[in-house]
């Protein structure tokens, strides 16, 4: 079976990615959580993934220690990781990659904090133009593919990689156009999302630099999470 390090599933996005898209599709494993310490996590983190990062996948000796790698890695093994559809898949990876390696103001502003709602200070031209690409990229892959995922009628990657702008639509209450809010909603409505989002109100661990990249961009209008 597998093993799926991860971190924090109140504040780490990257994690929720190959999460939320094994349990989707039911590809069985074993989850094994390491905390987020103050200051570095290389020496702890590097115990189960050569770039001291998560997540990271085990499948026996073989060691997949990025999103998108681990991705790639259950798509050579298990049906539906991508769509079959060759036009809907190079959205989808395409897609995946944008998400991947771009939207960084989005991520630097709005870091995941599932547990908080907060009030934006203000909405950045940077940022709005990253919340605009969001609402045009999820609109053209509902609207050419027919919903109701980016890539068609079945959950894939390319939803497990914009999963985590759900949940920083909930927190920020981020205004996307279009059918976008009603994808967001449906990303958040998936039991798998319910179920990281349950786990994450009942963490007690709190990481400072976390919190403070949180709470620095805006008001804090709620805290749901159990007390630390």
């Amino acid at each position: 079976m597998y093993t799926l390090y991860i971190a924090n599933k109140n504040y780490s996005s990257w994690s929720l990615r190959p999460w939320v898209l094994m349990k989707t599709l039911g590809i069985p494993f074993e989850e094994r959580l390491q905390v987020f310490q103050e200051g570095s996590n290389w020496e702890p983190f590097r115990q189960f993934s050569p770039v001291g990062l998560v997540p990271c996948l085990h499948d026996g000796s073989t060691v997949v220690w990025d999103s998108l790698g681990i991705a790639e890695y259950l798509a050579e093994r298990h049906p539906g990781v991508w769509p079959a559809d060759s036009a809907a898949r190079a959205f989808a990876r395409c897609a995946a990659a944008e998400m991947h390696a771009g939207f960084a103001v989005l991520r630097n502003i709005c870091t995941m904090n599932c547990g908080l709602r907060i009030r934006l200070k203000e909405t950045s031209p940077a940022l709005q133009r990253n919340l605009d690409r969001v609402g045009e990229l999820w609109n053209e892959g509902l609207q050419r593919f027919g919903g109701p995922f980016l890539a068609g009628p079945s959950f894939t990657a390319v939803d497990a990689f914009y999963a985590p702008v759900g949940f920083r639509v909930q927190t920020y209450d981020l205004k996307l156009s279009g059918a976008a809010n009603s994808y967001a909603s449906r990303l958040l409505a998936l039991p798998a999302m319910r179920s990281w989002y349950a786990a994450a109100l009942q963490e007690t661990w709190r990481e400072q630099a976390h919190e403070a990249e949180a709470t620095g961009v805006g008001t804090v209008l709620q805290d749901l999470r159990a007390s630390a």
